[in-house]
């Protein structure tokens, strides 16, 4: 089963405008396959930054070695391109001196290969971003009627394309992924020696899915001070594991201002990252896999369609609570997420009294226009 991504067409516009093309994301989420299918019957030049030759040979060549190691090709796809060292110098000198040459770079690790490209393409590059399959890339591909079918599935196991196609092989898979990328793969890029230490943040995070995250109480539960709590989120979330969504303030004095919480860009990671991939039917914390399931799903819609939405959370201290709020060109909308359409949502007046507008329940049955722009 192959999926049509969304940002497929937005990429191939942006071919032969003499820019380079940097294609980044979590891994495993079908980044090299995509500009795979994009060069698909053209003519390009393959290079693998794991390979131990090509990183040798492209860490620092002149303009004639490049020439040579071009050839006659037309495209120049680097995939792994944060493994090789000064990748960005020479992205810089084949975009630069090779204009009839089209560039596209791939990278897993948003923190490699954005500290070694941005400063040197400066000006001379389009960027993409390449997440989990997304609902409306899954309904594309299997249907209204069996994407709807296997929504419960997705709020346990993700929409990782390797899990959705490997169905009765969801949990091996996941184990796999976490244990290869956040096990692995992080540990290695980011400087983290403890992998404990990583673990416990993870699952102290997990649990807090839909809750506001006080960086001080998750420095006691995992037993590490409170600045490098603030490290380590901010790397897994330039690692694509986690983002963080801030409190929105404008007018009440007794607004929250400075919290934040944090959700996981996949609820398969977030399940397997606590042990727990059991079934929906069994499960105490739906309403947690249901507002992070929504939200991943609408960051996507968002990053993919290049808007300028911001996205945010309300709350008073007094406790009055708007799960999601979302502005974007000075207009604010409200949402509450419910798993159970059937369930009864208190929404507290003040928001849409003080900020003009009025907050809707997205639930299971109406998601999906929650899911458009």
């Amino acid at each position: 089963m192959q999926f049509e991504r969304i940002i497929q067409p937005y990429i191939e516009k942006k071919m032969g405008n003499g820019k380079a093309i940097i294609l980044i994301g979590p891994r495993q989420v079908g980044k090299t396959t995509l500009i795979r299918e994009i060069l698909l019957n053209k003519n390009y030049l393959f290079l693998n930054g794991d390979d131990p030759t090509v990183r040798q040979v492209l860490n620092s060549p002149n303009t004639k070695e490049l020439e040579n190691i071009i050839g006659g090709k037309n495209y120049v796809f680097i995939d792994e391109a944060q493994r090789i060292e000064n990748i960005g110098l020479t992205s810089k000198i084949i975009t630069d001196q090779f204009p009839d040459v089209q560039l596209l770079l791939c990278g897993s690790s948003s923190f490699e290969l954005n500290n070694q490209i941005n400063e040197p393409l400066t000006g001379r590059k389009w960027e993409y971003e390449l997440f989990p399959i997304s609902w409306s890339e899954m309904e594309n591909t299997v249907g209204y009627l069996e994407a709807k079918q296997q929504l419960n599935l997705r709020l346990i196991y993700g929409m990782y394309p390797e899990v959705l196609t490997s169905i009765g092989s969801e949990k091996e898979v996941l184990k796999e992924l976490v244990s290869s990328y956040l096990y692995k793969d992080i540990l290695a890029l980011s400087g983290i020696r403890k992998a404990e230490v990583l673990d416990k943040l993870l699952r102290a995070l997990a649990f807090q899915v839909g809750n506001e995250v006080s960086y001080n109480e998750v420095a006691q539960l995992v037993g590490i001070d409170k600045n490098t709590v603030s490290n380590y989120i901010d790397m897994l979330c330039k690692a694509y594991v986690i983002f963080k969504i801030p409190s929105f303030s404008k007018n009440l004095r007794n607004e929250i201002k400075t919290n934040q919480k944090i959700y996981f860009y996949d609820n398969g990671v977030r399940n397997a990252v606590i042990g727990n991939l059991n079934l929906l039917e069994t499960r105490a914390d739906k309403g947690a896999l249901w507002e992070n399931f929504i939200i991943a799903e609408r960051l996507k819609v968002l990053r993919y369609s290049k808007s300028d939405a911001r996205m945010y959370f309300w709350r008073t201290v007094r406790q009055q609570e708007i799960d999601y709020v979302e502005e974007n060109a000075g207009q604010i909308k409200g949402f509450e997420f419910k798993f159970n359409p059937k369930a009864e949502t208190k929404i507290p007046k003040l928001f849409g009294e003080t900020y003009n507008t009025e907050v809707n329940v997205v639930n299971t049955e109406n998601f999906r226009g929650f899911l458009e722009l």
